[in-house]
C-alpha cells in the first residue's frame, strides 16, 4: 500500500512533537542528548532546524516501542513516524521492498 507523502510543514510539526515527546522522558532526552553531543540549552536553540528535527526523528525511530508510544500520543499511525522522517532534509532513503 502506498501512502500519500506528508508536507514538509507538517514534518516540522511531528519533528517538532516527537522532541517534545523525548524530552518528557528523562532518560530518552538523556540518550539523545548523548547522541546528539550537545546539551539542552542547544536543543532548544535548534528546535526550528528542519535538519535537527529530522535527526530527532532518526532518534525516534530506532526504537519501535517508542515510535508506538509517541504515535499513540499524538492520535496518528507509527507510520507517520518514517513518512514525516522522510519529508525533512537528508530523509529522502530508498525504500526497498
Amino acid at each position: 500500500m502506498q501512502h500519500i507523502p506528508i508536507p514538509k510543514d507538517e514534518a516540522t510539526v511531528i519533528g517538532l512533537q516527537a522532541l517534545s515527546f523525548i524530552a518528557g522522558d528523562e532518560d530518552m532526552f538523556g540518550s539523545l542528548l548523548n547522541q546528539a553531543g550537545t546539551d539542552a540549552a542547544d536543543i532548544r536553540a535548534r528546535a526550528g532546524d528542519p535538519v535537527f528535527l529530522g535527526f530527532v526523528l532518526d532518534f525516534l525511530l530506532q526504537d519501535d516501542a517508542a515510535v508506538i508510544a509517541f504515535a499513540g500520543a499524538q492520535q496518528m499511525p507509527p507510520e507517520n513516524v518514517a513518512m514525516a522522517r522522510r519529508a525533512l532534509p537528508g530523509g529522502d532513503t530508498p525504500e526497498w521492498t
